[in-house]
């Protein structure tokens, strides 16, 4: 459904450095920055990209906004989550766990990016 999702960024070096080690745990590269000095997660489904807002004002977080990450097991939700604490996240809502009820039974964690993004990693539990 999306080809690609931006998130502003007043410190870039700062974010890549903390979604390289969010991504890398849900076997993702690095990210690459581009001509246009933004950071690029390119992937064969879609594109996670990083930047500076190009109106040139201050990045600012989405009231009502989540950007969320699709993981293969509770395991990898549970370790992107800690990783995301180890590289200046900041967690949110209830701890990592099961949420939704039958037949749409999820396995969440949430965090704050370091710029105050809201991002969850999500695995979908079998019905």
């Amino acid at each position: 459904m999306f080809s690609h999702v931006m998130i502003g960024t007043n410190d870039l070096s700062r974010s890549q450095a903390f979604y390289d080690q969010i991504m890398q745990v849900l076997g993702y590269k690095k990210g690459v920055i581009d001509a246009k000095g933004r950071c690029m997660y390119v992937t064969a489904s879609g594109v996670l990209g990083l930047t500076k807002p190009i109106d040139g004002e201050a990045a600012s977080i989405g009231n009502g906004m989540t950007v969320g990450f699709l993981a293969s097991s509770p395991e990898l939700v549970n370790e992107w989550h800690r990783v995301g604490l180890k590289n200046g996240g900041t967690a949110i809502e209830e701890p990592p766990g099961v949420r939704g009820q039958p037949p749409r039974e999820l396995y969440l964690a949430y965090l704050r990016d370091p710029d105050g993004n809201k991002i969850c990693a999500t695995h979908f539990l079998a019905k």
